[in-house]
């Protein structure tokens, strides 16, 4: 019966009220008559707990009209919710017990404001509820509220900034411990957990991830760690993040040496990918497509002739969620805005040989970048001993 606790700091009950009120705005804009969000960052972004997904359904209905919200959930789990100031957002808090049926009372609270045609599911809603929502409301039209919600989520407030800033920051005194923990001998396994450690140790609540790619591992961007033993001259792609307590989440990486690199083409290949790195960072402003991003980035990896090597997306945006919007990628045309924040991480890959990759977290300003890591980008030699 146990369920993991999510109470973290949460913004200020004005912040909350102020983004529902916007969701509210949203919704109408996209001729949504509610939004029904589930457990996860959208409800948190919305009311300061995330709360949990389970068989027992938990969603918090907004109308687009006048009618209040309204969060519903099963009783055994309201106390989960006992920090959320619902009188001072302007929500309802309604439980409901087994026996009965929550999604008629999803339902009813949909159409308080009167009749619904089209209601906004969250992207994470399980389909166990999303099926059965569906019964409850057979002649409305169920649409993905992403795209509604993302409006809200991709533009960043000054203190959603700073926070990131501070992740960001906790980030890079882990990637300043990590020279000291590779070492010929030790396994990409025993580096990841004391990586763990430092993560928490450096203001996280956690590890979210942890990728340690040494030799021909890390030309799998998204290998995460296994008992293979680091040799030296192995690269190493050591890619980490996690959240801080307000949940603004840290991605970094950089690529190391254990030693002088034992494939000869890694320091020519590795300043292709640090300039193409640093040009993709160089594009970001207000008004430039997404997608400008993505080119700049690969414009001198495929010049250089490894085009083919670079098989991702150059960045993705970050937040409360690790990845979400916007993500910079060919054929997203989506301008960029003050307040949007995302990574920058071209990598270039090897299969069965070595691999590398550099990113860092930034925001786009009024007038352009704000870097938000700030380790060296170069390939980082470990004395290997």
């Amino acid at each position: 019966m146990s369920r993991r606790s999510l109470h973290t700091p949460a913004p200020s009950p004005d912040r909350l009220r102020a983004r529902i009120d916007r969701a509210r705005q949203a919704a109408a804009a996209a001729d949504t008559d509610a939004l029904l969000i589930a457990p996860g960052s959208d409800l948190r972004y919305l009311i300061g707990q995330a709360g949990g997904s389970f068989e027992r359904l938990s969603t918090l209905v907004v109308p687009a009209g006048d009618a209040p919200p309204a969060l519903v959930v099963p009783a055994l789990e309201a106390a989960g919710f006992g920090d959320v100031p619902f009188d001072d957002l302007g929500v309802e808090l309604v439980t409901w017990v087994d026996g009965q049926d929550p999604y008629r009372i999803v339902a009813d609270l949909a159409g308080r404001a009167g009749t619904v045609k089209q209601v906004a599911v969250s992207d994470s809603t399980i389909a166990l509820h999303v099926l059965t929502l569906r019964g409850a409301l057979p002649e409305v039209r169920q649409v993905l509220a992403g795209p509604i919600v993302r409006e809200l989520r991709m533009r960043k407030d000054p203190a959603e900034i700073d926070a990131l800033r501070r992740a960001a920051a906790a980030i890079d005194r882990v990637h300043a411990r990590v020279p000291s923990l590779l070492a010929p001998g030790r396994t990409e396994a025993e580096v990841g957990a004391d990586i763990a450690a430092a993560i928490v140790e450096e203001g996280h609540t956690e590890a979210e991830f942890i990728i340690v790619g040494s030799g021909p591992n890390g030309a799998s961007p998204h290998h995460e760690m296994s008992d293979r033993v680091i040799e030296t001259g192995d690269v190493v792609v050591v890619d980490i993040g996690g959240p801080i307590p307000e949940g603004y989440n840290s991605d970094c990486t950089r690529t190391y040496s254990v030693g002088e690199p034992a494939q000869a083409d890694v320091r020519e290949t590795y300043a292709v990918l640090e300039a193409a790195q640093q040009a993709a960072v160089r594009a970001v402003r207000p008004g430039v497509p997404a997608s400008a991003v993505d080119a700049a980035a690969r414009e001198p990896i495929t010049a250089a002739g490894f085009g083919e090597r670079f098989i991702h997306r150059t960045g993705h945006g970050i937040g409360l969620d690790v990845h979400e919007e916007p993500y910079m990628m060919a054929g997203n045309e989506l301008a960029l805005e003050p307040g949007m924040a995302f990574s920058v991480e071209p990598g270039i890959y090897h299969e069965g040989r070595w691999g590398a990759r550099i990113e860092d977290i930034v925001v786009v300003t009024e007038d352009g970048v704000e870097p938000l890591n700030t380790r060296p980008h170069g390939l980082t030699v470990v004395e290997a001993t």
